[in-house]
């Protein structure tokens, strides 16, 4: 009889070996994890550079840099958790002749992946700081831990969504690739919140990454405030995500393994 301790050494065993065989081809080339690192630090002075132009100074009290490294990374984590998730479990479809992988095991491990590269990142970033001497107290670390994690879970829901959805209709495929190009310019990345109309927030907010973005700002800062966004909404957009994801996997996947 296979005990549910049992169950769970198999799925231990399973995830790291995943784990592994993710990390070794996503980190094959020459540059392996630096360019995930130079990647966002270019972009950040980049962008830091052209905000600095056009107003100058800081942003609502938050300094150029840290501002724009906050919206950058919760953009990045966001796009590429849910990216490779998406993918994940047709990447991994000639394992599951292997009875101990199933197709969820793929997303757990592609969303564990992108999470703890992201985490390496966040910290050379933080380091980049401190030898720029911007050093700061987080006003508000337990907020902040807690939208990394609400942040992550419904990135791996809406990647699951999108990986069971493509394997029905391939094309979803290029219909993702469409949506993640404007969350550039509607995730409160470049600009803040602040800097619009009241009366145009209504067609913002609706953006789960909006509410992030601007909370782990008023996390860092206590100055920057938390006008027009909710903690509230964001985690129930989370919690109905990651439901309705576990639903929709839980009626299909036996279905997705025979396509």
């Amino acid at each position: 009889m296979v005990t549910f301790k049992d169950q769970l050494y198999a799925w231990r065993g399973v995830i790291f070996a995943l784990f592994l065989r993710e990390l070794q081809s996503k980190f094959n080339d020459k540059f392996g994890l630096g360019w995930a690192f130079l990647e966002p630090v270019l972009f950040i002075l980049a962008l830091s550079f052209m905000r600095g132009r056009l107003t100058g100074g800081d942003v609502h009290t938050i300094p150029i840099f840290i501002f724009m490294m906050v919206g950058l990374m919760g953009l990045q984590t966001f796009t590429q958790i849910f990216q490779g998730v998406s993918t994940s479990i047709r990447r991994n479809k000639p394992l599951y002749a292997f009875r101990q992988v199933q197709p969820i095991a793929a997303v757990i491990t592609s969303g564990i992946l992108e999470f703890s590269i992201k985490t390496v990142v966040a910290f050379l970033l933080t380091l980049v700081l401190y030898l720029m001497g911007m050093t700061f107290d987080i006003f508000n670390p337990l907020l902040f831990i807690g939208l990394c994690l609400l942040l992550v879970t419904f990135s791996v829901s809406f990647g699951l969504i999108l990986a069971i959805a493509a394997a029905f209709v391939p094309e979803v495929d290029k219909i993702k690739s469409l949506m993640t190009r404007p969350l550039m310019f509607i995730s409160c990345v470049f600009f803040s919140l602040q800097d619009i109309p009241k009366e145009f927030w209504p067609y913002l907010t609706w953006n789960p990454l909006v509410h992030f973005n601007e909370l782990v700002r008023y996390s860092f800062f206590e100055s920057y405030g938390n006008q027009g966004v909710s903690l509230q909404f964001f985690a129930t957009v989370t919690v109905s995500s990651l439901f309705l994801s576990l639903s929709i996997y839980h009626i299909t996947w036996k279905r997705v393994l025979s396509r």
